[in-house]
């Protein structure tokens, strides 16, 4: 090794021992590619980008929304596909879809791995993939993006918390006793028949997404470009790190490899000042306090039912709070105490000591911006992982978790005056709320750190676990459980012909003894 790469790794280990990160070697260019994406997967992008950014790194994104950051270092790039886009699609109409938005995510996502690589714009990014010393990929819904690591160092960040099915191909396959699966989320410990149906799930969800449905599809696509390239999900496996956004105290405790490292809570904040309108709104409310209700970037106010709608103003209207709504759009027979607003900062205002409840739909974004700011919830999930995410909710009596489809007037306005009220549902959060922040690194100084140690050690192939280039067969041990079988059942057939011989002779030896008397 020459001396100043080793310089620069005594320098780093050095100031990991000191709390602090070492400055880089150099300034890497890297490269992250989420270009089917919300705007709360962008979220989770970002403040790693700035971090990187402010450490004299290049970062190049590619996205489906438009440019968003200021910052010198940030270059985004947006392309021009434009099948997914979020202000077209109802969620409401996929809240009771057997298949939750799997089946619309399917039909889509082959069409975008077949236009995207035509675009003008990602055909050049491609075209000079290997000036950039790293990829990073939003793992959820891009694997029309491996041709661009291949042969080459990447990172996923896992935007909604921890997949089992990513964990997988890590070497790392979480337990479905007790690790809820994408959508739901059952009391712990699981009874018989919440394993039964989870393990079910954990399995049917991988072969729907996997196997069946989307990759074949998108793989079908992609080999029509890049004929020579390798199957994605070999490609897949040639991962060094996964970031997940998630974190312990805040979801539960599993057992993670070295190349999985738990950055939940990066994009939270400290509250800053909010408008003078929005301030003063809030002040206004007196010691009864603000509800807050934001059912975040993916569901456009006039998507939400009338029949719903109806009921929550009308339970706004019974409550002494004032509301606080993100909603586009216009609202009738507004109550007096209900204020509207197509855009809030949401941070700004769950961090003011005047919000007394957040209504939400639980995205996990929002869940973990609620608890690092100590205000309690009332859940009201609407699709994907929400359901799952709204149960932490539950478990720790952070507030109430209710169903659409099960509102009344006089449920909402209970449940709301129950956390407020009710002292345990504040203690318990701001509870969780000190055990997220309580951390030896903050979550982007780790994810940082991760990031460069991949490209200091060229992809780090001393994270990656042998069990991820075992097949099924060989990870459950069932050729050796099979050998095994057929020794013990070798064994039995001997010692039962043997018995058998020895009874024989035994017999006849006593038979022929009887005729000599």
């Amino acid at each position: 090794m020459k001396l100043a790469p080793l310089c620069v790794l005594v320098a780093a280990v050095a100031g990991v021992a000191a709390g602090e990160l070492a400055p880089p070697e150099r300034a890497y260019k890297i490269l992250m590619l989420l270009p089917v994406s919300s705007r709360s997967h962008r979220n989770v992008f970002m403040p790693l980008a700035e971090a990187l950014a402010d450490r004299g790194h290049e970062i190049v994104m590619l996205t489906n929304h438009p440019k968003s950051s200021n910052h010198p270092n940030i270059h985004e790039v947006t392309h021009g596909v434009s099948h997914f886009k979020e202000d077209k699609v109802n969620m409401f109409d996929y809240m009771n879809s057997l298949t939750g938005c799997f089946q619309m995510l399917a039909d889509m996502l082959p069409a975008i791995a077949r236009d995207l690589y035509k675009d003008t714009l990602v055909k050049e990014l491609y075209e000079r993939r290997k000036s950039f010393d790293l990829f990073i990929v939003d793992h959820a819904l891009n694997e029309m993006m491996y041709p661009f690591v291949h042969e080459a160092p990447f990172i996923t960040l896992t935007t909604p918390g921890f997949d089992y099915r990513q964990s997988a191909v890590l070497g790392n396959v979480f337990h479905p006793g007790y690790v809820p699966n994408h959508m739901t989320d059952y009391p712990s410990p699981y009874s018989f028949w919440h394993r039964l149906r989870n393990t079910i799930t954990h399995i049917g969800i991988a072969i729907y997404w996997r196997l069946w449905v989307n990759i074949p599809r998108v793989q079908k696509e992609i080999s029509a470009q890049f004929p020579e390239l390798p199957p994605l999900l070999d490609l897949e496996r040639n991962m060094s790190l996964a970031l997940m956004n998630t974190h312990f105290s805040i979801g539960i405790p599993l057992p993670l490899l070295p190349s999985q490292v738990e950055v939940g809570g990066m994009h939270c904040r400290p509250a800053r000042p909010l408008p003078q309108e929005v301030e003063s709104w809030i002040l206004g409310a007196g010691t009864a306090g603000v509800i807050y209700f934001n059912l975040g970037s993916l569901v456009i106010g006039t998507h939400l039912p009338v029949q719903y709608r109806k009921v929550l103003v009308e339970a706004f209207r019974r409550l002494p709070q004032r509301v606080l709504w993100k909603f586009e759009g216009e609202l009738e027979d507004l109550p007096e105490n209900v204020m509207i607003s197509k855009w809030l900062s949401q941070q700004d205002i769950l961090g003011h000591d005047n919000v007394k409840v957040f209504i939400t739909h639980c995205g996990l974004l929002s869940l973990q911006e609620a608890i690092y700011h100590a205000t309690p919830l009332l859940a009201l999930p609407i699709f994907s992982d929400q359901p799952r995410n709204a149960m932490v909710v539950k478990k720790n009596e952070l507030g109430h978790f209710l169903l659409w489809e099960e509102l009344t007037v006089d449920l909402v306005v209970d449940s709301l005056t129950d956390i407020i009220n009710n002292p345990k549902y504040k203690e318990n959060v701001m509870r969780m709320s000190t055990g997220m922040r309580d951390q030896p690194t903050s979550p982007r100084d780790r994810a940082v750190f991760w990031t460069e140690y991949v490209i200091r050690h060229r992809g780090a192939p001393q994270l990656r676990s042998p069990a991820a280039q075992l097949s099924w067969v060989e990870f459950l041990m069932l050729d050796v459980l099979l050998l095994l079988h057929l020794a013990l059942f070798l064994l039995v057939f001997i010692l039962r012909r043997i018995f058998r011989v020895i009874a024989a002779k035994a017999l006849g030896s006593g038979i022929n003894k009887m005729k000599k008397e």
